[in-house]
């Protein structure tokens, strides 16, 4: 396809392409990423129904799990549609307004991930090194102000992103090289001063991710250096356990969320590498949290185990 480098005044519809340089593999590319999305779409479809259902799940950890299970059901459906209609139907256009409308979910949600991940790391916090108070403290009221907040956070900073967008008038061009729409695929098109909109994007990544990254990892050193104090093996053994599945959780967003992150800006790598990882950064783990936690919280396997037996016995 051959685009001009025309300038565009207050363009109503830009072009997705996809992936840069392997549009003619994009077809299959679909399928893989179709998996990904039906596995998060079933695995927190799942939570969503064990974790109000079984009473012994009704935790602080696990009422945040259901949280982080709706958040990337959001996210998900955000980006899946029309990320398969590119690769399969090559429904390319999208409408300016709907591609801002994505660009606030995709940024909104994934803020409210991050925060959900916050939220969990505190209550392992709580957990292990003030087991007392755990349950004074994470009360239903408390849970429930700190999901109001960091929902919020999120929207609010968020929010000011397409409204920056939206008084930019001037576009050199309206093709987004990116599968889907992305804060600074869509700044890169302006023909205008930009600064306005780069630095506060910054300084959104550094106020939801970068905050909650930092006060994660000082949660985890408390909690580290709380469980290598215990006396016995078996408590330090049991302690840790608690804290491995939301570990990998953790792990998993913020080094593909800042890898994308700092390519995007800084880096050097080919277009498709970076369309590819910033994709799996926010596919890749919601099909994987309920996999850890289906793994490692014997109560969901329990649920699993049961749903395949009926079915075994049903056939």
């Amino acid at each position: 396809m051959g685009y001009t480098n025309l300038s565009y005044l207050n363009p109503g519809t830009v072009i997705l392409i996809g992936i840069p340089g392997l549009e003619h593999v994009q077809f299959w590319i679909g399928f893989p990423f179709f998996v990904v999305c039906l596995v998060a779409l079933l695995g927190n479809l799942f939570l969503l129904i064990i974790i109000p259902t079984e009473r012994s799940l009704h935790q602080p950890m696990y009422i945040f799990l259901a949280v982080l299970a709706a958040t990337d059901l959001g996210l998900c459906l955000a980006i899946a549609p029309k990320m398969l209609a590119i690769f399969w139907f090559g429904s390319c256009s999208m409408a300016f307004d709907a591609c801002l409308t994505q660009l606030f979910f995709i940024h909104a949600l994934q803020g409210m991930e991050s925060g959900v991940l916050l939220a969990m790391a505190f209550d392992r916090y709580v957990a292990i090194c003030d087991p007392l108070r755990h349950t004074a403290v994470l009360t239903p009221l408390f849970l429930l102000r700190v999901v109001l907040v960091v929902a919020i956070r999120a929207t609010v900073l968020v929010g000011v992103l397409p409204i920056l967008l939206k008084r930019l008038q001037w576009f050199h061009s309206v093709v987004i090289v990116h599968s889907y729409c992305e804060h600074m695929a869509v700044v890169k098109l302006a023909a205008e001063d930009v600064r306005i909109n780069k630095s506060y994007g910054l300084f959104v990544a550094f106020a939801i991710l970068g905050f909650d990254m930092i006060f994660v990892f000082i949660s985890y050193i408390l909690i580290f250096r709380a469980v290598f104090r215990l006396p016995q093996k078996e408590a330090r053994s049991k302690a840790f356990n608690t804290c491995t599945a939301h570990i990998v959780v953790f792990l998993e967003f913020y080094i593909l969320a800042f890898f994308s992150f700092f390519s995007h800006r800084f880096g050097h790598v080919s277009p498709y590498v970076h369309i590819l990882l910033s994709t799996i950064y926010l596919l890749l783990p919601p099909a994987l949290n309920p996999i850890v936690y289906g793994v490692k919280t014997k109560e969901i396997r329990k649920w699993v185990v049961q749903i395949f037996v009926l079915k075994s016995n049903t056939q």
